[in-house]
């Protein structure tokens, strides 16, 4: 039984490692339900990382592994008897290029994480896929080519329909890895409103390389320097007043 009360992710003493490389070392941080939460920093300073950490991904990659607790909703995704394709159902993942599954229509992306959790009646399927692509701001421009191959949708569209895809499951947690870097600016205003909307109903993490876009969009930011997260505050207090002397540094552009 998971609590609704209390942060939804508490990381404590993460540490990531790739063989002997030291990426992320000894985060701690917490982030409550139905916030947005953006991850800034220089390249390299384990942002990617980090937030691959919370649903496993980072252990896909050979030679990487991690250690301390990462808890969702209370329970911890590294416990011995977690399953990492059940942690990932909990936390969807958008990355920085859209993704969408070659040779498959557009239903049929939206649909494969239904499929593949055991729902396939297909008034629930076409149900929620329909859901799903109106939560991404997409189903005006798709509903009537729902048969299409998802790749045949533009570069926004894709992203959309990658979003589409992760909320089909209902996470309630969504990781997004710079969703807007490969986006022009029209796409990219679109996920940032979307990524607003849905924090009435989920709790997203973000990676972002645009300051400005951590300040219109999320409620705290975390700043990352070297592996260690520096400082973590709300987004208005850190980019007007920050505590760390690295931190003021970087967002005033005098290094990264």
């Amino acid at each position: 039984m998971t609590s609704s009360t209390g942060p939804i992710l508490t990381v404590e003493n993460l540490n990531a490692y790739f063989g002997d490389f030291h990426a992320v070392k000894g985060v701690n941080l917490e982030v409550q339900r139905n916030e947005v939460v953006s991850l800034i920093g220089p390249s390299g300073c384990g942002k990617s990382t980090f937030i691959r950490c919370l649903n496993r991904l980072h252990e896909e990659v050979p030679s990487a592994n991690c250690e301390g607790r990462v808890l969702i909703e209370g329970q911890n995704i590294y416990a011995e008897n977690a399953d990492p394709v059940v942690v990932r159902r909990k936390v969807g993942m958008v990355f920085q290029k859209p993704n969408p599954f070659p040779g498959l229509s557009i239903f049929e992306n939206v649909a494969l994480g239904l499929k593949l959790a055991g729902i396939t009646k297909k008034s629930v399927v076409t149900e929620i896929v329909e859901w799903s692509l109106r939560k991404s701001a997409l189903w005006d421009e798709v509903k009537d080519s729902l048969s299409s191959p998802g790749l045949s949708l533009s570069g926004g569209q894709q992203q959309r329909l990658c979003l589409a895809r992760t909320l089909a499951v209902k996470p309630p947690v969504i990781l997004m890895d710079e969703p807007t870097s490969a986006l022009d600016p029209i796409s990219t205003a679109k996920i940032e409103e979307l990524v607003m909307e849905l924090k009435q109903e989920v709790t997203v993490v973000i990676v972002t390389h645009n300051m400005q876009q951590a300040s219109r969009i999320s409620d705290k930011t975390a700043f990352f320097l070297m592996g260690e997260l520096m400082e973590f505050d709300e987004t208005s207090a850190l980019f007007t007043n920050p505590k760390n002397l690295k931190t003021e540094q970087y967002i005033t552009g005098r290094f990264g």
